[in-house]
């Protein structure tokens, strides 16, 4: 399998963040971003929704909606404060 180099620019803050969170989980970005490019390939969609709305004015705004995992409880979840 020949591979290929994929550049995003993202925002400084979630990069950091996304880092952290690849690293909490055991895992670097480079896999983290290949098993998003794997699920999205293997069920033909992205994992949120994308959408748009209407104000009040009759503006659109564009909303993503992130289909998020239940909470951990607290027996499992991990005692890490939250930021």
């Amino acid at each position: 399998m020949a591979l290929s180099t994929l550049s995003a620019r993202v925002d400084t803050e979630d990069k950091a963040e996304f880092e952290e969170f690849c690293a909490d989980t055991g895992m670097n970005v480079t896999t983290a971003i290949n098993m998003f490019i794997k699920a999205v390939l293997r069920e033909r969609r992205l994992p949120f929704e994308i959408s748009t709305r209407r104000d009040e004015k009759g503006e659109a705004h564009k909303k993503l909606h992130f289909h998020r995992s239940p909470k951990k409880t607290e027996s499992t979840s991990d005692t890490k404060e939250e930021k």
